[in-house]
């Protein structure tokens, strides 16, 4: 065992201005959900991301399952998603009785490949099969190439939601992640680069889809006199409290940016040593155009040129010194959940 304190993955960080506006929150008494929190954090996410509209949310998985809400998806149609992500990206689509194909990724930004794209939508279409939507994802905080996947998708007229959840802070050809395609999500959740405990967002540029969201968010209640739903609703919104912690660590967004950058420019200087030494560590770089917030620092390590250095082994050697690291994730088909599914 040893004696060092616990260098942790990606802990929070807050703040005064947290502290500032949730005790505005407990001292208006406005504790339940919803509140002027919400609407302020709501249009503070909408303006920072260059969107129109947001809908302060649950989680990001919350999002990307009300995209597909608001896109048709149904039982038994197809969507495309990025397979070299987190679950909460491909989970949404099974939730809909829809089938998830997984799109492979590049070795530029280790993100949806816009060729193996096309060849899934070709594929699918001499099936008979038109895809509902598009999944890609800006992996570790690296913006996807979507100038290449808009124009795939647009020729064939598939929507694509942008899962932003690691992004926030990012750009892509000066336009921010979180502004891309029909519908766009954030997450919030207690390791990302600001965080509201547990939360995420939706975003867009139509305002009639975003109220729809918050509608079915708030278990679609009509407006009625008294409780009536007409449709199924989801217990999606995020509370005032919580939003109260969003805005201020929005504030603080770009102090957060730059330091998770110094820290993947402390491990690049550190790993030249290792190099000199024969070891060849693969980061993942910013291609031109792209700017990242450096979320996760990542490495890539092949045994056969590293004197047989596994991933496995640096984690355990990390732990050593009381420092948390662990693999990166495995593709979704690798998944016993998404192992019948088709990847391209």
């Amino acid at each position: 065992m040893t004696s060092k304190p616990k260098i942790w993955l990606s802990s929070p960080h807050l703040g005064e201005s947290e502290r500032k506006y949730v005790q505005d929150a407990f001292d208006t008494n406005w504790i339940a959900p919803l509140g002027p929190h919400v609407n302020a954090f709501e249009a503070s996410l909408a303006e920072y991301t260059q969107s129109t509209h947001a809908a302060a949310l649950s989680s990001g998985t919350a999002a990307i399952h009300l995209a597909l809400i608001l896109l048709g998806v149904e039982p038994g149609d197809t969507v495309l998603c990025q397979s070299m992500t987190f679950c909460g990206s491909a989970n949404p689509i099974r939730y809909q009785g829809a089938r998830p194909v997984f799109v492979d990724s590049e070795k530029d930004t280790w993100n949806m490949d816009p060729q193996a794209l096309e060849e899934a939508i070709q594929a699918l279409l001499a099936e008979g099969t038109t895809p509902k939507a598009v999944i890609p994802v800006h992996l570790y905080g690296m913006p996807a190439k979507m100038d290449e996947i808009l124009e795939v998708a647009g020729r064939y007229h598939i929507p694509v939601i942008e899962d932003a959840a690691e992004a926030l802070g990012s750009v892509y050809r000066e336009r921010k992640c979180g502004s891309f395609g029909t519908f766009r999500i954030l997450s919030f959740n207690g390791n990302k680069i600001i965080t509201t405990s547990g939360g995420g967002a939706l975003l867009a540029d139509d305002e009639a889809a975003i109220q729809r969201a918050r509608f079915l968010a708030t278990q679609a209640r009509d407006p009625a006199p008294h409780y009536q739903h007409s449709e199924v609703g989801y217990n999606y919104r995020l509370s005032n409290v919580l939003a109260a912690i969003g805005r201020g660590q929005l504030e603080v967004l770009s102090e957060r940016v730059a330091q998770r950058r110094r820290i993947f420019e402390r491990y690049r200087a550190f790993f030249k040593s290792w190099e000199e030494r024969g070891y060849q560590i693969a980061f993942q770089e910013e291609p031109a155009g792209s700017f990242s917030n450096r979320w996760l620092t990542c490495i890539r390590v092949d045994p056969a040129r590293n004197h047989g250095l596994t991933r496995e082994a640096i984690p355990l050697a990390l732990a050593g010194d009381n420092i948390e690291a662990r693999p990166p994730r495995k593709p979704m088909p690798m998944h016993p959940a998404f192992q019948p599914h088709p990847l391209f």
